[in-house]
């Protein structure tokens, strides 16, 4: 069993901030939603794991993820020229998958879940086929699945009008080889992509074993702010544990789940978990509220700050006016003239320099 990993794309939703990075960067908890996939994956035991990367980010996915060593596993990097579509990028790996089944997971995508489960339904099924589904609100948004009594796949319709179900296909597949001839077999879509849907579908229609796992976790796709905030939430309420490794000063004061890293500072601060600060922070004069992950190699002075990621490098200083629900990116500076706005709401992509005035 293999595993690829979908890591390119443009990132739109997350512009500014993915004008410089890639999306699956971005950290949640201060690491790297690409990473939680990895981890994911080595622990349901497949260590032959594929990234499928662009070439506008794939540098940068290659140089911070590795060669898979920290995670226990091989990654070989495969280039997606164009954002063709997901078949596309199982077409593109076919080379490295071979006659493997494989586990196909959305680098962007969070997923409380065990894959064993999904792995041993799989297995013991002799499936061709196994899609993840997730019950949701607005099915009309996601692409849907209209399942049977014993959970076998009947249709996959792509953000329907109609949905016939609230079950929507979160970003995680398990496939057999006979993927590779739904995908030689399926035209590009009206937005001139291979869909993986319009694939599976094809198995489908050709009477080969489609069957579905209904999550009863939480799953998250994190390419918008607010969803990332969320994401952000949930990890630092169900991960997090109390750890100080920096230095804290007498009249600073820590309260609920915190972890601060190695080399960091904090000065006459309150911090009220959940929190993580990331390694050679400076925190002075501060407030840091619940749901807030502060990166490695960040300045706050005079910040009172909630429910927010800051990402590596940046400064924040002098801005008394209570921040949130924010995302801000590596190395961007905000600082506050003598005249400030009462109500601040921020998405600064990297590299930015903000005066308030």
């Amino acid at each position: 069993m293999k595993a690829i990993i979908l890591s390119g794309g443009k990132g739109t939703r997350l512009r500014p901030l993915t004008y410089t990075g890639a999306k699956q960067l971005v950290p949640v908890a201060n690491k790297p939603i690409l990473w939680y996939g990895i981890e994911s994956i080595v622990a349901a035991g497949i260590t032959e794991i594929g990234i499928i990367i662009s070439p506008e980010t794939g540098g940068e996915v290659q140089s911070k993820t590795g060669n898979g060593d920290r995670f226990g596993a091989q990654i070989t990097y495969i280039k997606q020229e164009q954002p063709l579509g997901l078949a596309h990028a199982v077409k593109v790996a076919q080379p490295f998958l071979g006659d493997s089944p494989f586990v196909m997971y959305l680098g962007d995508n969070l997923v409380q879940s065990e894959l064993d489960l999904f792995l041993d339904k799989f297995k013991s099924q002799h499936l061709d086929a196994l899609t993840l589904l997730c019950e949701v609100e607005n099915p009309s948004a996601f692409g849907v699945a209209k399942v049977d009594s014993d959970g076998n796949v009947l249709e996959l319709i792509e953000k329907p009008k109609n949905p016939p179900s609230n079950l929507a296909l979160v970003g995680v597949y398990l496939f057999s080889p006979e993927i590779h001839h739904a995908i030689a077999n399926i035209q590009p879509s009206a937005r001139g992509e291979l869909e993986i849907t319009d694939a599976i579908q094809y198995l489908i229609d050709k009477q080969k074993s489609v069957a579905s796992f209904q999550l009863s976790g939480w799953w998250l796709d994190t390419g918008k702010k607010d969803d990332l905030l969320a994401a952000n939430q949930i990890i630092l309420d169900t991960c997090l544990e109390l750890t100080i490794e920096g230095a804290i000063d007498e009249p600073s004061k820590i309260s609920g789940r915190v972890h601060i890293g190695k080399g960091s500072q904090i000065i006459n601060s309150m911090i009220r978990g959940p929190v993580t600060i990331g390694d050679n922070c400076q925190i002075t004069n501060c407030f840091i509220g619940p749901y807030s992950s502060i990166a490695d190699n960040t300045t706050l002075i005079d910040i009172d700050l909630e429910h927010s990621v800051i990402l590596q490098g940046a400064t924040l200083e002098g801005i008394n006016d209570r921040i949130v629900d924010s995302l801000v990116g590596e190395r961007a500076h905000l600082k506050a003239a003598p005249q400030r706005p009462k109500a601040l709401r921020f998405m600064v992509g990297d590299d930015s320099t903000i005066e308030l005035t």
